[in-house]
């Protein structure tokens, strides 16, 4: 028997993988969701760049809520708090990751890429790594641009705050991993699955979080919030508000919850993009 010839191997699985994350890492890049999406993580930027401004030129050398002074680290952490953690982060996993597939069935490429002699599961996996390269570019300049602009406010340190910085961003790629894999798994099941996204993390997430009960270990925003206790400000009116989210778990619970959650999610996501029959609409 003569051996199969290079040219009609079929290509591993890692191959597989990293030719779908090369072709659809410029295409998520240069799409007019990245477009829309730059603008969202630009809001946190425009308002740091308005807080500076106000202390700058405003009557006092400290920013100030109800008469007390607030630090610039106090700010940037209520930011990563409120704007990242809670809003920003959740929204590019539900924007990102429902689209992987569904896209793809909507303008009716599926087929193109499934005829290729490439496994199913690997097409995922592939759009899955370009989302979080995509979405970690989006968002790491923008946490930088804030953590200069606000930090100095009040005479807080940079080179002090430094490492809460990089465990921020270390955090904000964990959430990013975990919903984009979650929502991954949910655009290659359901057929609306932004409409689903959505409701999931602005309607479920703040929900259930409010109240006392084992509801909240049924969200990501439970063990996302557990690695960012530093980010939480204490000399604020702000943290009244933020005692709401004290029942957290500690860093190590929530980091394998996250890891576990992540590769989970994404191990059924590809299983069901592998084994379900994709009808396109007429």
């Amino acid at each position: 028997m003569m051996a199969a010839s290079p040219a009609n191997r079929r290509p591993s699985f890692v191959s597989s993988v990293l030719r779908i994350f090369d072709l659809s890492l410029s295409e998520m890049l240069w799409s007019r969701r990245s477009v829309f999406l730059a603008l969202l993580v630009g809001g946190p930027i425009l308002l740091a760049v308005v807080s500076r401004v106000v202390w700058m030129f405003g009557p006092n050398e400290s920013l100030r809520i109800n008469g007390g002074a607030v630090s610039g680290a106090s700010i940037f952490g209520l930011m990563i708090w409120l704007l990242y953690v809670r809003f920003i982060v959740p929204i590019l996993g539900v924007f990102y990751g429902t689209s992987l597939i569904a896209d793809e069935v909507e303008d009716r490429t599926i087929t193109y890429l499934f005829t290729r002699p490439i496994q199913r599961g690997a097409v995922l996996v592939g759009k899955y790594l370009a989302y979080l390269a995509c979405t970690v570019l989006l968002i790491l300049p923008s946490v930088m641009v804030v953590f200069f602009l606000m930090v100095p406010v009040g005479g807080g340190s940079i080179a002090q705050m430094f490492p809460s910085l990089l465990a921020d961003l270390g955090m904000l790629a964990a959430g990013l991993a975990a919903y984009g894999a979650v929502f991954a798994w949910v655009g290659a099941r359901v057929k609306r699955p932004l409409v689903a996204g959505l409701v999931f993390v602005l309607g479920w997430e703040p929900a259930v979080l409010l109240f006392p009960g084992y509801l909240k270990r049924a969200t990501v925003a439970y063990y996302l919030q557990g690695l960012v206790p530093h980010a939480m400000p204490q000399d604020s009116t702000m943290s009244l508000l933020l005692q709401t989210f004290a029942d957290m778990p500690g860093i190590l619970p929530s980091l394998v919850v996250l890891v576990v959650l992540t590769a989970g999610a994404l191990w059924f996501a590809a299983r069901t993009v592998a084994s379900r029959e994709y009808v396109l609409e007429q």
